[in-house]
């Protein structure tokens, strides 16, 4: 099986540091890429290092909702300039939130910042991850005045419902699954899930986050020695190689065997990440 990490955070400082032995990890275990997603103007230069020593990883810059009050002054030229840097890299992580942590930064404020970047994203035909939590309705509607998006949008760690899947599929965005899908209701989940197009469909780990209500002894952990004092909490700690783990249980939901659920996901990825300039078209 050749599988295909739609979107994870590699660069995130409880990982970074044990990142090449994860990498080497995942890939034993069939992961032929990932997309790794920069969250702020602190960490994209670190997935730019870390996309240009190693070739399996597609690299993504964006101002994700949380770190919008911490932005600069310049954060939108330096952003274009990571892009300029690097042709070959996709927009994201970036989007709306009014969960808990979304609350405490100004709504009208994370939707200026979201627009602009899809804007950019749109610009330069990239594929552009987002992350939407409990706002759903405002991002079809903000989808809806500024797309349709050919390049695609990911809709990364999708937990909205299944009566949105047909408006968000035809205006370009993919639905990508991580481990958080096991915290919906199993009933909802599989209707949400089997009203997706097969040819919409990715799958991720979020991590180092994402494990959600996986049983624990069915991972793999991160080794606890490599883990840093202030951050020992490697039993809650993701990874890409537990994709698998996503994998099964979007299988179970489908009805689809697991070998066909990682073909479909993967194609779907190759296809979404081979724009003009990227690494998997460069390849051939």
């Amino acid at each position: 099986m050749r599988l295909f990490d739609a979107h994870c955070h590699l660069q995130d400082p409880r990982i970074a540091a044990v990142a090449p032995r994860l990498i080497r990890t995942a890939i034993d275990s069939g992961v032929v890429r990932f997309s790794v997603n920069g969250v702020s103007e602190k960490d994209w230069h670190v997935v730019k290092q870390m996309s240009d020593q190693y070739p399996s990883i597609i690299p993504s810059f964006g101002l994700h909702p949380w770190y919008v009050a911490e932005r600069s002054p310049n954060w939108f030229d330096t952003l274009r300039e990571f892009f300029v840097d690097t042709p070959y890299a996709a927009v994201g992580e970036i989007g709306i939130d009014k969960g808990s942590h979304g609350k405490t930064i100004e709504f009208t404020e994370q939707v200026e910042v979201f627009q602009r970047q899809l804007e950019l994203a749109k610009e330069l035909q990239r594929p552009v991850s987002v992350h939407c939590v409990r706002a759903f309705g405002d991002l079809l509607e903000i989808l809806k005045q500024m797309g349709p998006f050919p390049a695609g949008v990911i809709l990364h760690s999708y937990m909205g419902s299944a009566e949105m899947v047909p408006e968000l599929s035809e205006l370009g965005s993919y639905f990508s699954f991580s481990g958080f899908l096991t915290s919906m209701k199993e009933q909802k989940a599989k209707k949400m899930l089997k009203s997706v197009p097969k040819d919409k469909i990715l799958i991720e780990t979020d991590a180092p986050d994402g494990l959600s209500n996986f049983n624990k002894e069915s991972l793999i952990p991160v080794p606890r020695e490599d883990i840093p004092d202030e951050e020992d909490k490697s039993a809650s700690l993701n990874h890409p190689a537990n994709i698998h783990s996503v994998l099964e249980y979007v299988s179970m939901l489908l009805e689809m065997t697991k070998e066909e659920v990682a073909e479909v996901s993967y194609q779907n990825a190759v296809r979404l990440f081979s724009f003009p300039g990227s690494k998997l078209q460069s390849e051939g």
